[in-house]
C-alpha cells in the first residue's frame, strides 16, 4: 500500500464516527508517529509504498479508533506545551485548557507579575503541569503530589523523558493536614476532578470508557470537595503574595470564586478560556 491509500482508508474507515478535522488529526499524529512525517512530507510522499509492519500498525491503529480508543493511548503519547508527554489508561490525557493554564503562569513569571520560586503542582496526573512548568523555569523548585501510584510512576518517567527535576509525592489533598510538606509556596497550581454526573451524560465513549473517572468526576454531592481542601490547604502553605491558579468546571466559576473568598484573603478572578468560557480561578494571597 502506498502512504495515500492509507489515508483514503482512514477516512473511508472513521468518516462513521469521527469528523473531518478529528480524521486529518489522526492522520497526521499516525504518520508522524510511525514515519516521522511532517503535514508536507504526507504530501511529498503519498505515493511512497509503506512496509508490511507499517501496513498492520494502521490497520490496527484504525481498528482502535473505530472503538473509540483515544489516539493519545494508542500511540502512548500526546503533545503538551511543545513537549511530549507519555500517556497511558490509568492518567487523564491533558487538555488545551490545562495549556492555556500552564501558558497564563509562565508568561506572568517571565513580565515578573507573580513570583515562582516555590511552586506545587496538586493531583499532578501525567505530570504535564508540573513538568512544563519546569521546562519552560528551570530556576523555579516544582514539587507535585497525586493520589495516584500508576499516576506518579507516569509523571515521573515524563519528568525523566524532558530532562527535568520534579519532585514526586504520593498524597491525598482530601486529606490535605496528613499532606508531609512543610515548607510555604509561591504558587500552588491544581487541575483537580470537576466533572457532573450530567456532564458525564454528554460526555463521549473515548472519555469515558477509557480515562481514569477519578481524574474526571469529584466525589460525592459537593462539586467543590477538592477546591476547598485546596483551599485549605494554600491557607496554611501559600507565602504571603502568593498565587493560587484552578482550573474549573465552567457552571461552578461563582460558586468557586465565592467559597474562596471565604477561605483566602487577597484578590480573586474568574478568567475565561479561548472559547470564552468560565475555566480559571487566579488567588493572589494576601494574609493581612
Amino acid at each position: 500500500m502506498t502512504v495515500n491509500d492509507h489515508i483514503k482508508k482512514i477516512k473511508q474507515e472513521l468518516s462513521v464516527l469521527y469528523d473531518v478535522n478529528e480524521i486529518n488529526s489522526f492522520t497526521y499524529i499516525i504518520f508522524e508517529h510511525l514515519l516521522n512525517y511532517s503535514k508536507i512530507d504526507l504530501i511529498l510522499n503519498k505515493d511512497q509504498k509503506t512496509s508490511s509492519e507499517t501496513d498492520l500498525y494502521i490497520a490496527e491503529i484504525i481498528y482502535r479508533l473505530r472503538n473509540e480508543e483515544p489516539i493519545q493511548y494508542i500511540i502512548g503519547k500526546t503533545n503538551f506545551c511543545d513537549l511530549d508527554f507519555v500517556t497511558q489508561p490509568g492518567v487523564l490525557i491533558p487538555r488545551p485548557e490545562t495549556e492555556e493554564l500552564v501558558v497564563m503562569i509562565i508568561k506572568a513569571v517571565q513580565k515578573k507579575e507573580i513570583s515562582a520560586e516555590n511552586i506545587l503542582d496538586i493531583g499532578t496526573g501525567s505530570g504535564c503541569i508540573a513538568v512544563s512548568l519546569k521546562k519552560y523555569l528551570p530556576e523555579s523548585r516544582v514539587q507535585a503530589l497525586d493520589i495516584s501510584e500508576k499516576a506518579l510512576k507516569i509523571a515521573r518517567n515524563n519528568a525523566s523523558l524532558n530532562m527535568t527535576d520534579v519532585e514526586f509525592l504520593k498524597a491525598d489533598i482530601l486529606n490535605h493536614d496528613k499532606v508531609a510538606v512543610s515548607e510555604k509556596f509561591d504558587l500552588i497550581v491544581s487541575n483537580p476532578p470537576y466533572v457532573t454526573i450530567e456532564d458525564k451524560e454528554k460526555m463521549s465513549r473515548n472519555v469515558l470508557d477509557y480515562e481514569p473517572a477519578s481524574a474526571l468526576f469529584f466525589q460525592g454531592n459537593n462539586p467543590l470537595v477538592f477546591y476547598e481542601a485546596i483551599a485549605d490547604f494554600s491557607a496554611k502553605h501559600l507565602k504571603d503574595n502568593g498565587n493560587l491558579f484552578l482550573e474549573i468546571n465552567e457552571k461552578f466559576g461563582r460558586e468557586t470564586a465565592g467559597m474562596l473568598k471565604q477561605k483566602l484573603s487577597g484578590k480573586v478572578e474568574i478568567l475565561k478560556d479561548l472559547s470564552g468560557k468560565d475555566r480559571f480561578v487566579v488567588v493572589k494571597y494576601n494574609q493581612h
